[in-house]
């Protein structure tokens, strides 16, 4: 799941970028609207963390330009003020949420689950591809009721698989997908993450290609009779 957080104030911003992140959300920050505004034009978010006042383009003008552009992700509007007239104005803009600053992290974190899950229908199911099946809304991961011990990455990159099922992902798509805009690594570490997960899979017993390399294209998964349709 990808999270643009829209705040202006560097410390703040690192803090509240860390905490979603360790949530294995992607995470980007953008300082001011009119940023923000070009990063929802060009990647697919699933939630926004909108503060009120930004330079260039204020937060109650974003949100009403992401509404009027016909765009559903859900947002979460910070307030610096515990008002009547602010939390108005949030709702009108078309924020689905809002929270007053200083921001509690656990309470932020909680408002983001609950958003996501109402946001998205396919969020809270458990994934199944063959006997593997991963939980989002746990984090868990099993494979014929054997747990599998995974990485933020490694599991992050398993849901997008799985989110995909036979859609080949390149390495330049996956990592678009689960690296955030400011820290993209070189495409051989996605080859890295796929050897350690294939490893982590065949510890429990799954076939040696769960995960198919289609050469020169990228990766899927493993076509099996109980995923036929």
């Amino acid at each position: 799941m990808r999270i643009l957080l829209v705040e202006d104030e560097p410390s703040l911003a690192e803090v509240l970028a860390d905490a979603i992140a360790d949530q294995r959300y992607v995470v980007d920050v953008a300082t001011d609207g009119e940023t923000a505004w070009g990063q929802i034009k060009n990647l697919d978010y699933d939630l926004i963390v909108l503060d009120m006042t930004l330079p260039k383009l204020g937060g109650i003008d974003l949100c009403k330009r992401v509404r009027s552009h016909g765009y559903q992700m859900p947002i979460l509007m910070a307030t610096a003020h515990d008002t009547t007239s602010d939390k108005v104005s949030c709702l009108d803009a078309g924020a689905d949420d809002y929270m007053v600053k200083p921001v509690d992290l656990e309470e932020l974190l909680a408002r983001i689950r609950a958003l996501l899950r109402r946001g998205s229908t396919s969020l809270s199911p458990t994934l199944k591809w063959g006997d593997l099946h991963l939980d989002p809304a746990t984090y868990e991961v099993s494979y014929k009721n054997q747990s599998l011990r995974l990485t933020g990455k490694e599991y992050s990159l398993l849901e997008l698989l799985l989110r995909n099922e036979r859609r080949i992902l390149s390495r330049s798509v996956i990592i678009e997908h689960i690296w955030s805009l400011d820290n993209p690594p070189e495409e051989d570490t996605v080859k890295a993450h796929i050897k350690s997960l294939r490893k982590k899979l065949r510890a429990v017993s799954a076939p040696d290609d769960f995960i198919e390399t289609v050469h020169g294209l990228g990766y899927r998964l493993k076509q099996f009779s109980q995923n036929v349709n």
